[in-house]
C-alpha cells in the first residue's frame, strides 16, 4: 500500500488551502492593512551556471504548514500562546513575485519595489526566497525610510564576495553590498562554518569595514548571549537567515549541507533576544532547495522557524 494517509484531515486542515499556514490573502500592497506580510521572492539574480535553483522554495514552504491551517489559532508553546494573540495582529500572505531568470535588475526592482510599498503601509516585511541574493534589494528598499539599520545575517557563509561569475548582485555578495548602502549601520554574522566561496581577505574586508563575526563554533561554546549584545537597545534590526545556517539534518534541503549548523532553538532564541534589543523591521528566509530535501522535513523545519518569527514580530507590534 503506497497511499500516505491525509494527516491534515487528522487536524482539520483542508486541501484547498494555498496561503502560507491558511492565513488570509492580500494580493493588492496598496491595500494592506496586516502587520506582517509575507512575500514569496522566488528568483532575484541567478548565476547563470545554476539559475534560479530555490524557485520552488516559496510554495514548498507554504505547503509544508499546510496540515497546520485549521489549528493556527490553537496554543504553540513556542509563542506562549496563539502564534498571533489578537486577531488585528495575523499576518496575511502576498503571494509571489514575478520572476525572469534573464533578467536580475527587473527582478531587483520587483522585489524592492514590493518592500517598499510594504513598509509604507507600516507593516513588516517578511520575504521568503528563493536564492540569497534576494536580501540585496530587500535591505536596499529599507533606504526610504530615512532610518539607519543593523543587520543580523544568520549563515554558513559571510557573502563579502566582490563578485562571482561576472555578477555583483550575486548570493555570494549579499552582505558585500549590504556594507555599501548608506543606512546599514552595523552588520553582525552569525554562524558561519566550514569551507565557503569567501577567501580569506574577504573575510579581512568585512572586520576591516566592521563586520561583528559570531561563528557557528563560538555560538555553541558560548551561546547566544553575546551575539545579542552586540545589537544596541533600540534599533532597527533586519534579520536575514540562510537555511544552511541550520543544522543539515534539520533542513538538509541546501546546497550546502555540513556539519555544525545551528539548532532550531538557537535560531529562535537570536530571533527573539533581537526583538528584545530593538524592532525587527524586515526579515528574509532564503537558500531552501526542496529538490534537495528529505521527506519534506527541512521544509516543516524551516517553515516553523518562519511560523515562530511571525509570532515573535506579532508581540512586538502589539
Amino acid at each position: 500500500m503506497n497511499t500516505k494517509p491525509d494527516l491534515g484531515a487528522l487536524f482539520g486542515a483542508a486541501n484547498q488551502n494555498s496561503t502560507f499556514l491558511g492565513l488570509d490573502a492580500c494580493i493588492d500592497l496598496d491595500a494592506l492593512e496586516a502587520p506582517i506580510a509575507l512575500i514569496g521572492a522566488p528568483c532575484a539574480t541567478p548565476y547563470k551556471a545554476v539559475g534560479a535553483y530555490c524557485r520552488n522554495a516559496p510554495d514548498a514552504l507554504r505547503q509544508a504548514t499546510q496540515s497546520l491551517t485549521a489549528n493556527v489559532e490553537r496554543h504553540d508553546f513556542d509563542s506562549g500562546g496563539p502564534v498571533f494573540p489578537e486577531p488585528r495582529l495575523r499576518a496575511v500572505d502576498c503571494g509571489n513575485l514575478p520572476f525572469d531568470e534573464a533578467d536580475g535588475a527587473g527582478n531587483r526592482a520587483i522585489i524592492r519595489n514590493a518592500v517598499s510599498r510594504i513598509v509604507r503601509r507600516n507593516a513588516v516585511p517578511i520575504v521568503m526566497g528563493g536564492d540569497d541574493s534576494i536580501p540585496i534589494p530587500m535591505i536596499e528598499a529599507l533606504g526610504e525610510t530615512g532610518r539607519t539599520y543593523t543587520i543580523l545575517q544568520i549563515d554558513a557563509h559571510i557573502d563579502w564576495r566582490e563578485t562571482h561569475m561576472n555578477e555583483r548582485m550575486g548570493l555570494s555578495s549579499t552582505m558585500r553590498r549590504a556594507s555599501e548602502m548608506p543606512h546599514v549601520e552595523r552588520i553582525i554574522q552569525v554562524g558561519a562554518r566550514g569551507i565557503g566561496s569567501a577567501a580569506t581577505q574577504d573575510y579581512l574586508d568585512a572586520v576591516e569595514w566592521g563586520v561583528s563575526f559570531v561563528t557557528a563554533y563560538d555560538l555553541h561554546k558560548k551561546g547566544v548571549d553575546p551575539v545579542l549584545e552586540l545589537i544596541p537597545d533600540g534599533s532597527e534590526i533586519v534579520i536575514c537567515i540562510d537555511a544552511d545556517a541550520l543544522d543539515s539534518t534539520m533542513v538538509p534541503g541546501v546546497i550546502a549541507r555540513g556539519p555544525g549548523g545551528l539548532t532550531y532553538y538557537q535560531a529562535v532564541d537570536l530571533i527573539r533576544g533581537a526583538a528584545a534589543r530593538g524592532r525587527i523591521a524586515a526579515m528574509d528566509f532564503v537558500e531552501f532547495m526542496p529538490e534537495r530535501d528529505v521527506d519534506g522535513i527541512g521544509a516543516l523545519n524551516f517553515a516553523r522557524l518562519i511560523t515562530t518569527a511571525m509570532g515573535i514580530i506579532a508581540r512586538q507590534k502589539a
